[in-house]
This record gives C-alpha cells, sequence and structure tokens, in this order.
C-alpha cells in the first residue's frame, strides 16, 4: 500500500503548478483526494502528505547541488544498547561501528558531499538554512516529527524530501531504507526546479542582526568598545555616556526569530516584482535599497525595545537565555535602554529622508507611532487587569486586548514594506483586519503553549495565571464554568503566589477547573477560526506575490 500511495502521490504532483510551495491546504486536500481514489483510511493522511510533499519537491532538491543539501537522520534507529557514540548540541556523534544502518547512511551521503545531522527535530536544522549552509533538507523521521517540524520548512519554500518511519516508538525504529538510499541518490540537476522560495529573504533578515551587517545599517554614535569586547568587566570599562548604547547593541544581537523584518521585507518585494523569492534570489537582494533594509530593522528595534519594557513589568529572568536586562543591569537601566531603543528606531527611519521621499519617510513614521501607541494601550490593559481586585474578563475584551498588544506589529511591518514600494490608502483596511486576525490568533496560540508540557527552556507551565495576566483561556473558563467553580477560580488567583509543591498544587488546580471548561478545544477552535478569517482577508488582494505571502504568514505563524 505505501508503494501504490507513493506511486500515485509521483503521478499527482507531476501535474501541480511548480511556481508556488504547496501550503497545508492543498496538500492536506489532495492527500484526502488520493486516499478516496485508492479506498484508503483517514489514518494514512499524515504519511500520503509526506510523499505528496517529497514528490512536489523532487526537482528542486535535484537542482541543489550535493553539497548544499542536509541529511537529517533519526537517532531513535541505533540500537541504544550497543551504541558507542555520544551527544553534543548538534546531535548524535556517529562512530561508524556498524550495530545500525545509520552508520552506512551516513557514510554514503558523506561521500556525495551531504553535510548530515543525526538528531530530530533540531532547531539547529534552521539555523543551518537560514545562516546559509544548506539549500535542501533531506529527513528521516517519524510521521509527528515530520508534521511538526518540516511543515514551516516546507511552507517557506525550502526544497524538502522526506521517508518516514514505520511507527513512533523512539526505540530501534525502522523505515523503508531503499526509498532512504534512493532519496540521498537524487542526481544533481541544474536548473530542474524553479518553486518561489523564502528562503533568501529569511536569510536577509537574519543576517541584518549580524555585527558586522548591523553596524553598517546602524552605526553607533558614541563609538568605543562593545560590551563582547570589554573583556568581562561589564559596563566598568565603558565611558558612562556610551554604555547605554553598547548595552542597547548588544541586546539587539543577543537573539530572536527576526520575524518582523522579514515581513518588511517581503512585502516590499512582493510589491516590486517578487524576485527576491526566485531562484536568483540572492543576487536580486543585492540590489535592494539600503532605506529599505534600515526601515525593516527599525521595526525589529522597535520589538526589542518593547520586549525590555515586558520583561520588566512581567519580572521575567531571561530572555534568549540570558538574565533580562533588569534582572542583570537593574530596573532604571533597562527602562532607560528599551527608551533608547526607541528613540534609535524613530531616529533610524528619520534618517532615510534623501534615500526615500519626504513624505515616504513621514507616513511610515507615522504608521510606526500608530502602531506604538496601541501596543502602548493593550499592554496598560494588561497591567490594568493585573491588579484590578475583580477579576472577570469576558472573551471578546481578551480578545480586544490580544488585537492592541500583538496586531499592531504585524500590521506595521506589512503596511512600511508596501509603503516603501509605494501608494497603501486601498491596503490600509484589509491589512489591518488581516493583522488583527493573525494577531489574535498568535496570542491565543501562546495561551495554550503556555500549558504544554514542559520544554526544553521552560521552567513551568501556567506562568500567564503566575503573573496575574489576562488570557483567553481565563475568559473562556469564567464564561462556562459553574458559578462555584467560576468562585473558585478567581479566588485561586487572590491568593500570594506559592513556592515548590503548592506552585505545582496551584497549576494543576488552574487546569482542573480549564479543563472543566473545555478551554483548550473552545481556544483551538478560535485560532482556527481567525486562521481562516485571515486567509479570506488574503484571497481579495493583489497582486498574487503579495496575496501568497499573506497566506505563508497566516499558515507558518500559526503553524505549531
Amino acid at each position: 500500500m505505501r508503494h501504490k500511495i507513493r506511486r500515485r502521490a509521483d503521478e499527482a504532483a507531476a501535474g501541480l503548478d511548480r511556481a508556488e510551495p504547496l501550503d497545508h491546504d492543498e496538500l492536506e486536500s489532495l492527500a484526502r483526494a488520493i486516499l478516496e481514489e485508492l479506498g484508503q483510511p483517514e489514518a494514512y493522511l499524515g504519511w500520503t502528505m509526506v510523499a505528496l510533499g517529497t514528490a512536489f519537491w523532487r526537482d528542486q532538491v535535484a537542482a541543489t547541488p550535493y553539497h548544499r543539501r542536509l541529511l537529517l537522520l533519526p537517532h531513535c534507529m541505533r540500537d541504544p544498547d550497543r551504541c558507542p557514540a555520544h551527544f553534543n548540541e548538534l546531535g548524535l556523534l556517529c562512530q561508524n561501528c556498524g550495530v545500525c544502518h545509520l552508520s552506512a547512511m551516513r557514510a554514503h551521503a558523506e561521500e556525495l558531499g551531504y553535510t548530515v545531522l543525526i538528531a530530530e527535530g533540531s532547531p539547529v536544522v534552521m539555523q543551518i538554512i537560514l545562516g546559509g549552509h544548506a539549500d535542501a533538507l533531506l529527513g528521516v523521521s517519524c510521521l509527528n516529527v515530520l508534521e511538526r517540524s518540516l511543515e514551516k520548512i516546507l511552507l517557506a519554500g525550502i526544497p524538502c524530501m522526506a521517508v518516514p518511519l514505520w511507527d513512533s516508538k523512539c526505540r530501534d525504529s525502522r523505515t523503508d531504507e531503499d526509498w532512504v538510499l534512493e532519496m540521498i541518490d537524487t542526481p544533481y540537476r541544474p536548473h530542474a526546479g524553479q518553486t518561489h522560495t523564502y528562503v533568501h529573504l529569511l536569510r536577509c533578515a537574519k543576517r541584518m542582526f549580524e555585527p558586522g551587517e548591523m553596524e553598517w545599517l546602524v552605526p553607533r554614535r558614541r563609538g568605543g568598545p562593545s560590551l563582547a569586547q570589554s573583556n568581562g568587566q561589564g559596563l566598568a570599562s565603558l565611558d558612562a555616556i556610551a554604555c547605554t548604547e553598547a548595552v542597547a547593541y548588544d541586546f539587539l544581537l543577543k537573539g530572536g526569530k527576526r520575524a518582523r523584518p522579514f515581513v518588511t521585507l517581503a512585502a516590499y518585494d512582493a510589491m516590486t516584482g517578487a524576485l527576491a523569492t526566485g531562484t536568483d534570489g540572492a543576487e536580486h537582494l543585492e540590489q535592494i535599497p539600503e532605506a529599505v533594509k534600515r526601515v525593516a530593522l527599525a521595526i525589529e528595534i522597535f520589538h526589542k525595545a518593547s520586549l525590555v519594557h515586558d520583561d520588566i513589568e512581567d519580572d521575567d529572568a531571561f530572555r534568549y537565555g540570558h538574565a533580562t536586562l533588569h534582572r542583570k543591569y537593574g530596573a532604571a537601566t533597562a527602562i532607560n535602554v528599551g527608551d533608547y531603543l526607541i528613540g534609535l528606531g524613530y531616529r533610524l527611519v528619520a534618517d532615510q529622508r534623501g534615500r526615500l521621499p519626504a513624505e515616504t519617510v513621514a507616513e511610515i513614521l507615522g504608521l510606526l507611532a500608530e502602531a506604538h501607541t496601541r501596543l502602548s494601550e493593550g499592554q496598560g490593559a494588561e497591567l490594568a487587569w493585573r491588579d484590578a481586585r475583580n477579576k472577570h474578563l469576558a472573551p471578546l475584551d481578551a480578545l480586544k486586548i490580544y488585537a492592541l498588544k500583538t496586531a499592531p506589529a504585524f500590521e506595521a511591518a506589512l503596511l512600511a514594506g508596501l509603503r516603501l514600494a509605494g501608494p497603501i490608502q486601498t491596503y490600509r483596511q484589509p491589512i489591518a483586519r488581516f493583522a488583527r486576525h493573525l494577531g489574535v490568533a498568535f496570542q491565543i496560540l501562546n495561551d495554550l503553549d503556555d500549558w504544554q508540557p514542559a520544554q526544553p527552556g521552560r521552567l513551568a507551565r501556567g506562568t500567564d495565571v503566575l503573573g496575574r495576566r489576562p488570557t483567553v483561556l481565563w475568559a473562556l473558563a469564567m464564561e462556562h464554568l459553574e458559578p462555584s467553580r467560576r468562585a473558585r477560580l478567581e479566588a485561586l488567583l487572590e491568593t500570594s503566589r506559592p513556592a515548590g509543591e503548592m506552585l505545582q498544587d496551584l497549576i494543576e488546580d488552574v487546569e482542573s477547573h480549564y479543563r472543566a471548561a473545555d478551554v483548550y478545544d473552545r481556544a483551538s477552535e478560535l485560532v482556527a477560526k481567525h486562521h481562516r478569517r485571515a486567509r479570506l482577508v488574503a484571497d481579495q488582494l493583489e497582486p498574487p506575490p503579495l496575496r501568497h505571502l499573506l497566506h505563508y504568514l497566516a499558515d507558518s505563524i500559526l503553524q505549531r
């Protein structure tokens, strides 16, 4: 049956337009049609989607030289009782002992020129691709990992092929090894594929925050050494006037997904021919005006400023794996650095006068100022609720706070990119609606993530409850619980913050109320509703590259 599905997937993919990547809905619809045609059950849907995606991207992988391909193999195919290998941050360090088939696959791929990692779901994969070290990904993994980890890669237009494991038992796993070798041997054929990709734009957004590139885009005015050059002495080794700039630049370089500058660059590219998404995208990006990059950089700077202030307001301990600025330098210094970043962002946009028409600069500054004030209103509403004695919250009120807190950043990033390319009057309202749906769904997903089982880097679940932050989960519980249970839930929030076992008891008690109100399924339905509405807004917009970008944003940002 796997052979039959695979053959039919190859036939179906052969008739598809390869100009744009397949999105999740298209892939699922095609897979369902194949299963219906073959009379097979829903249980095979994930496997069929992987087979279709692999067939769709085969030509594009073929157009990628072997030395630009990354092969990801699963460590669960080894025998852990006999395997002598150890792990590091990149995965399993195979010793080529021959006990399992991994060493043979790895050796064959490396002989061709592949980079090979023996790891599953590793964040290093995206770092390798966005760092420019690989242009195509080939993987072997269980279905749930493929569906969770590779979907964003496929959506971005990164050529990707995969062979699923036969099961998800995470030990002594097996797969169709002849298909794995066939996948590895996909011959190199230059110009075999021409599918549009966002890889070049994603790399450009990431590269803007590398030290050399950022220093060129937004040069320091105070000069002097950076914190990295302080020989471990920190602020004590810096000039008193230059230290604020040094801390701010150090924070800008720390980490983050760089999603907002990507959105601005991609929106500009969509309105100017979408050349950066073509096969020669990297060359076209070299021609992008400096002013466009600087505006995109400014939008990320505003985001970073909001994070500094949010961390103070929520008293968070870590950001990007490092101590938050207020924990490291004190609240006063952190507030000041956040204020500096706000000024830096506005200055960077204003300095583009002469490179951009004055009216363009003025309109973009207006967009950013409007987003800034709305974000502050949303954060203010959250703080007011946190400090209020009445903890009742209607779902609609929670969604209004979300629309103010999260949507303005998406809206400003999109409209700034569009305005850099031309007038935006006809786009203002639809982009505002799109950003509202996207922002609300994104924030609800964050609420749901907060109650997922403990993950690396997460100290606890239910941190929103511990921080007394208003969430749609809380609002749904208030709406659907019986009065007695609602009163009990409100009383839990009024207690002082416990520690140790009492903290765990509190989290479990809140979670039992959430489950009683069925808030997780209700919240997931809200995410799906706003996702659909965002895509419907995108469907009405021209030109096609802009519509495709909005579909990509809705699908990739809301896929967890």
